[in-house]
Order: C-alpha cells, then structure tokens, then sequence
C-alpha cells in the first residue's frame, strides 16, 4: 500500500505521516529529493531555495522526476506514505509504480492554518493571513509547467480529509481511509511461480544464457533448479565449460557443453532429496529443451509452462503435447 500526502501550510501533512508511521508505514518525502540535491551543491535548505531546486529539477528532468527518483527506492514487500507532492505529473508517476497508490488530500480553514503556524514558530513560516495567501498563491498553480501546481493535486486526490478540529478526529478520517484501502491486487499463481523462477535463474553460473525452473503441486514448490556445470565441478563463469566460454554459436559444439539445464536440475534436484514430482507443473523461464523434454515426460510431470522461446522449441513442444501434457507460454512484467 502506498499513501501520498498533499495540502497546503499547516494542514496536518505532518501529522498523517506520523500516524501512518506509528502504523509500520515506511515514511518518505519528495522533499528528501530536492534536500539531496542541495546538499550536492553545497547550499543551505531555506524554503524559497527548495522552491527554486524543486522547479529547476523538473525543468530539467521532467515535471516527475522528484517521483520516478523515489520510486527507485520502493520495496514490493512495505507499506509507504509519501509526502511533498506537489504536481500531478508526481501523481501520476507514483500511480504507475503499483502498490495500489492512493492520493490523500488533508486542508483546514486559512485561520486555523495561520494560527498553527504561530504556534509552531518556525522560521520562514507565514503568520499572517496576507503573508499566507502571497505564499500559498505561487504554489497553487502557474503557467510554468514546471512549477508547484497545489490544485492540480487536490483534483487527482483519491480522498479529501478536513482537518479543522481535533487531531482524533484526523486520526478517525485516516483510519477509515486505512480501512477503505485495504483491498489490493496480488500476482496469480503463474506469476508468482514464474516471478520466482526469474530469481532462480540469477543463481545461474552459465556464462550464455540463464535459466531457472520451479516444480509445484498443490501450489507448493517442491524443487527449484538452474541451469551450470555438475555438483562439484568448476562452475562455468569460473571456465568450468569450454563451449559457453568460447561463446560457440547458437546450435553448434552441443557435445562439448558441460553445463546442466535449469528443469534437468529441478527434476535431479527432486530425485536427490527423494521427493516425488509425479502429476506436479514445471515452470520455466524458457521453453525446454528437447532433452530436458523427455525427462520432463518420463518424471511423470503433467503441465509445463513457460516463459521465453528457446531455438528449436517447436519439436519439443509438439512432443510434450503427443505425450498429453498441458503446455502454456505466459508473458512476465520486466
């Protein structure tokens, strides 16, 4: 789940972030952006220079680089609330990440603003209700596409919270928007599976191609394998077989190879450990061999489904389907 937060001077911004952090959300800030880039150029953070870096960056980089700079950072397996969005192009590029991102827009009355901001007594702060509209009024909207544009924002906000009272009464608002929010989408099993046979195949020692596969019943896994050299052996990346090190041409020098496929591995790896993968579903990063087919075949696997095309796949796969096993090619977000 990720929360943005927007609104204008004194709104209570602040106090959301807090209350979703005490909730085990990850807090981050498009601020935290344009202070990192300060810092780079050896400058003092006052807000007007935050003003002036923010736009400067985005008529440089685009009106959502602020955004696609955090995005970089988000982890599929947490919760995050995002403050300091500021343009729509922001929104929309933190919609594009996924994670179900929802936009809060939090205000109050000009009054109650101007008077919390008394209160804080922070420097720079406007403390008067002419100084807060002179303020506010740059970053509301502006012909310069690379500009804050505040209502732009508030337009795209997925809920809108006053926040003129008491602070249970926002913690009250943002519990239901909690609450509201916590329907999301998860991968299916293929994707899940496949998702996890990519990361399989990144432990992959073979110097020319990388595979990975996953056997599954009864959606549970049940072995894993990728594709290099035997148990024991020099591993291919190390010169451990001389036809992926001599990069040989596709289809050429195959009696030379001494790397193992990915779903050779995954079947061996079964029979190893002693654990049975008849009626189970293999899932490849490529399509298998013709080789690896008729082990495939004979361990009694009854679906097979892959991602990528491998060379000559097609007999292989006229062979898998005479032999009653149920084939698909899926596709797999980068």
């Amino acid at each position: 789940m990720i929360l943005g937060i927007s609104g204008p001077y004194a709104a209570g911004k602040g106090e959301a972030v807090a209350f979703l952090r005490d909730r085990s959300f990850y807090a981050l800030s498009l601020s935290d952006v344009i202070r990192d880039e300060l810092r780079l150029r050896g400058e003092a953070e006052t807000r007007e220079r935050m003003i002036e870096t923010g736009n400067s960056l985005r008529a440089a980089g685009g009106s959502a680089v602020l955004a696609e700079r955090l995005v970089a950072q988000l982890l599929p397996d947490r919760n995050y609330v995002i403050d300091s969005i500021r343009h729509p192009a922001e929104v929309e590029a933190l919609r594009r990440a996924g994670g179900g991102f929802r936009l809060l827009w939090i205000d109050a009355d000009e009054a109650t603003r101007v008077e919390r901001l008394r209160r804080r007594g922070r420097g720079g702060d406007p403390v008067t209700l002419d100084t807060l509209r002179s303020l506010e009024g740059r970053e509301l909207a502006s012909d310069d596409p690379a500009a804050q544009q505040l209502l732009a924002v508030r337009a795209l906000a997925d809920f809108q919270l006053r926040n003129d009272g008491e602070l249970a009464e926002l913690h009250a608002a943002l519990q239901a928007v909690l609450e509201r929010s916590l329907h999301f989408e998860r991968p299916g099993w293929d994707d899940y599976f496949m998702s996890i046979a990519r990361m399989v195949a990144s432990r992959s020692n073979c110097v020319k191609r990388k595979v990975g596969a996953v056997i599954a019943r009864d959606r549970r896994i049940i072995s894993t394998g990728y594709n290099g050299t035997p148990r024991g052996t020099r591993n291919c990346n190390e010169g451990g077989c001389p036809r992926c090190n001599s990069f040989a041409q596709g289809g050429t020098r195959l009696e030379e190879c001494l790397c193992s496929h990915g779903e050779e591995n995954a079947i061996t790896q079964a029979a190893y450990h002693g654990v049975s993968i008849r009626a189970a579903t293999l899932y490849s990063t490529f399509c298998p061999c013709l080789t690896c087919t008729k082990m495939i075949i004979n361990a009694g696997i009854e679906e097979v489904v892959f991602n990528a095309d491998y060379p000559l796949g097609e007999v292989s796969l006229a062979l898998l389907r005479e032999a009653g096993l149920k084939v698909r090619q899926i596709s797999l977000a980068a």
